[in-house]
């Protein structure tokens, strides 16, 4: 199939990749012409503009987002829907806020456009392992992009297969599900962004009190890079997270390359606000988020082992107090 993509930073560009490494065509956009040149090659054309990219996408075309939320992404969306025509689609594969996806929507069908919500998780490990992507929208659109949401999703793989799951949508198996109607998508990947903070300050709190030990009468000196080796080993604790935590660990035990002062990407906000407006308790989510306010006026060993995971998934830098 042809994609155009536009947005080429830490996910973006390897998404083109992966999707020509599958034998689609991309043409591809970002407002720095460096990185479109980087890009550039078999089964990736460069464009110099988002007008330039529609015109060499053929009907029904389809473009991907891959901006940051908010303002960037709305401004793309409107030079987008005024170039498209009606039959294209307009896919946000973005951190975006679930109920401006269901306004962009309406707005977009008026004019004859389609909207697909895709929610993309998978950071800057996307071009090997795959991205899981979570989708909203119309399902004949989201059928009709299927080849597209396969070749970058991780497929089975090693993964044992889930007893007891005959019968069911075969995709989420594959690392891609159609999650419902528009805003559906990111609504899944707020939540999912939700439940990661809550993980990664569980890790980062059981670090720090393993860190601590000495402190005790008996004087533990834990070495916290070997424990993080040993619990990916059969753990009941281990994950993805955790095999990052240990790749930190080992390439920089005491974490010196980090302040520990923490962002939050916005979805950990919006997952506490929706729980609030769903009348639902989330204890331990809202005070992961809390936590990385506080890490904001100071820091800990913890807040430090926050910053090295974001950073090892996703390539997030720290930001200055």
């Amino acid at each position: 199939m042809q994609l155009g993509i536009v947005g080429l930073g830490r996910m973006g560009g390897n998404i083109a990749r992966r999707l020509a490494a599958a034998g689609h065509q991309c043409v591809v956009f970002d407002r720095d012409p460096a990185m479109v040149k980087a890009l550039a090659g078999k089964d990736i054309a460069g464009a110099d503009a988002l007008p330039a990219l529609v015109n060499q996408l053929t009907k029904p075309r389809a473009v991907w987002l891959m901006l940051p939320a908010g303002d960037v992404t709305e401004k793309a969306i409107d030079e987008l829907a005024s170039v498209l025509e009606a039959g294209d689609v307009i896919i946000d594969g973005g951190n975006t806020f679930y109920k401006d996806d269901v306004r962009r929507a309406k707005a977009l069908k008026a004019k004859g456009l389609h909207y697909i919500d895709c929610g993309t998780s998978g950071g800057v490990w996307g071009l090997e392992r795959g991205y899981c992507l979570m989708i909203g929208g119309e399902k004949q659109v989201v059928d009709r992009l299927e080849p597209i949401f396969k070749a970058l999703a991780p497929g089975e793989g090693e993964i044992d297969k889930t007893p007891g799951r005959g019968g069911r949508d075969a995709r989420a198996s594959q690392g891609y599900l159609h999650c419902g109607p528009a805003g559906a998508g990111h609504f899944v990947k707020m939540i999912h962004n939700g439940i990661e903070y809550g993980l990664m300050q569980a890790y980062a709190e059981g670090f720090n009190i393993l860190r601590g030990a000495e402190n005790l009468p008996e004087g533990y000196d834990f070495d916290v890079a070997d424990i993080a080796e040993v619990w990916r080993r059969g753990s009941v604790v281990g994950s993805w997270l955790l095999d990052l935590t240990a790749m930190a660990l080992a390439e920089d035990p005491k974490l010196e390359q980090y302040s520990g002062n923490v962002s939050d990407s916005g979805e950990g906000r919006w997952t506490v606000n929706t729980a609030v407006e769903a009348a639902v308790p989330a204890h331990v989510l809202t005070a992961a988020l809390y936590a990385r306010f506080r890490s904001r006026e100071e820091d800990s060993f913890a807040d430090k082992l926050l910053s090295a995971m974001r950073k090892k998934f996703g390539g997030h830098v720290e930001t200055k107090r």
